[in-house]
């Protein structure tokens, strides 16, 4: 199996700068040991103007015929009537397949996280990159591999087809093309790329496919994988058919998809032109103007120690973080996925120890009072009461306004008198198919007011995004404040407590 990585340069940013994001020295020829063979990692040019690496895999017969063998005796695709036949007739030490894909990993482990201690700069920046494997496998053709690679932002995708046998055309072509990408990308993205996409074209794996294969699909897919139009077909692939992981895969990726939406079910609902301003410049995210809304009114209530509850995948967290006022900032999901998101998106296992000094995520239900969430001088609720079916709403309220008691709690929900504004959302749909109610604004100020008066808040209302004037803002954003006769009564319980 080969493959080869090349660039382009300048006697000021010479190209073999490759040799320091790939960690492999231009002048030296290097051997790898994988599970099936050997790597060999070496340059056939390497100079200021142009430098190549190539990735050789040499396959060991033997321990492919024994890990046949093996795949054999199982159950699902790998215990195929064929398999005997397979270690002695295949394609595997040919063709790049996941075993590239896996030698891709081991080899150049750093690059693709994107690390580079020496060249910082070069690593994290657009490279003019040329990528070619001469022999890949495609179940569904040279047309499949255009679409996989195509939105990638690949200046050019050449996809030639290999003939059976090129003394008799008449044999039509082979299911293996030659591929060649060239264009100006960061080497880690193109790296995860061919990661993901090897196996995914093979349509076949050389390993049992395990739960954490659903973790490393969501890793080297970061910042791709989430928006390409053929992901459906690239998750099923990559997870060997297997239904529920499947399905796993699946569903963590939409969580990524619609991050910066905030769980909109509709096509680029947030990024919808308002009809009644004739301005081309690109509007900004509503996911954008809740987070800028939401730090707005914590800056304006004084606040320091602050509780998102539901902070999903970690956005509004990590908004928060940019402000130093924000001291301590500690993030409650249910969901054990959705937190570790969370944490990649916020790079905790590389933060800084008095950054990371002021962050917590942990896991939580938002209908259960909890110890841990008492004390804090704010509680953000953005974009979740409408996840909890009607008769669940008393248990969060007291949760949140009747134990943990924060002087300010900011409540986000949709308007859905703003879904007509929507023509790609049909109507009576909600925004999101997990959406158990969506209020209008009047039954958002009713409910909004009876939790105020029941536990000693006062509540004031905010539009969040452009305020229509027929049918408001697309979000609409109440502000409670613990009145002071409340605050008084809780520093007094604080102060007998701390006598006792």
């Amino acid at each position: 199996m080969f493959l080869t990585i090349g660039t382009t340069g300048t006697l000021e940013r010479p190209a073999t700068d490759l040799g320091f994001l790939l960690h492999k020295h231009p002048g030296r020829a290097q051997a790898f040991s994988t599970s099936h063979g050997t790597a060999h990692v070496f340059y056939p040019e390497a100079s200021a103007e142009r430098c190549t690496a190539a990735l050789l895999l040499e396959v060991d017969p033997v321990a492919l015929a024994l890990a046949l063998v093996r795949r054999g005796k199982g159950k699902g695709r790998g215990g195929a009537p064929d398999a005997a036949l397979a270690q002695y007739v295949n394609d595997r030490p040919y063709a790049a397949s996941s075993l590239l894909s896996v030698a891709l990993a081991t080899v150049f482990t750093s690059a693709l996280g994107g690390v580079c201690r020496s060249m910082p700069d070069r690593a994290g920046a657009p490279l003019p990159l040329r990528i070619e494997v001469p022999a890949l496998p495609a179940r569904g053709g040279a047309e499949l591999v255009r679409k996989l690679f195509a939105p990638l932002g690949w200046e050019r995708v050449e996809v030639g087809a290999v003939a059976l046998d090129e003394q008799f055309p008449e044999w039509g072509d082979s299911r293996y093309v030659r591929l060649v990408l060239e264009g100006e990308l960061r080497l880690a993205d193109a790296l995860r790329q061919l990661y993901v996409l090897l196996p995914v074209l093979d349509d076949a794996k050389h390993y049992w496919v395990a739960p954490d294969e659903v973790d490393k699909l969501l890793r080297a897919g970061e910042g791709w994988l989430a928006d390409h139009p053929e992901r459906p077909l690239i998750t099923r692939r990559y997870l060997s058919h297997r239904w529920g992981l499947t399905r796993q895969g699946d569903r963590a990726l939409e969580l990524v998809r619609l991050a910066e939406s905030d769980d909109l079910d509709v096509d680029s609902v947030d990024n919808a032109v308002d009809e009644s301003t004739d301005t081309e410049e690109k509007p900004v995210p509503l996911a954008e103007h809740r987070r800028t809304a939401i730090l707005e009114a914590l800056r304006g209530a004084g606040a320091h120690r602050v509780l998102d509850l539901g902070c999903g995948q970690g956005q509004l967290v990590q908004a928060l973080l940019k402000d130093v006022r924000f001291t301590e900032i500690v993030g409650v999901d249910v969901s054990m996925r959705a937190l570790t998101i969370a944490s990649r998106r916020l790079k905790l296992d590389r933060m800084g120890e008095r950054q990371a000094g002021r962050v917590t995520l942990q896991q939580g239900s938002l209908t259960y009072t909890d110890k841990r969430l008492k004390g804090y001088d704010a509680a953000v609720l953005s974009e979740v009461v409408e996840h909890l079916d009607l008769d669940r709403l008393p248990a969060l309220e007291y949760a949140v306004f009747g134990s943990a008691r924060p002087r300010t709690v900011l409540v986000t929900t949709p308007n859905v008198e703003y879904n007509v504004r929507w023509e790609t959302l049909p109507a009576g749909h909600v925004r999101h198919g997990d959406h158990r109610f969506e209020w209008t604004r009047a039954e958002f100020r009713e409910w909004a007011g009876k939790v105020a008066e029941r536990h000693g808040y006062t509540v004031a209302h905010l539009p969040v995004g452009p305020d229509d004037p027929e049918v408001g803002p697309p979000t609409q954003l109440a502000v409670f404040t613990l009145t002071d006769t409340e605050i008084d009564k809780k520093t007094d319980k604080k102060k007998e407590a701390e006598a006792a």
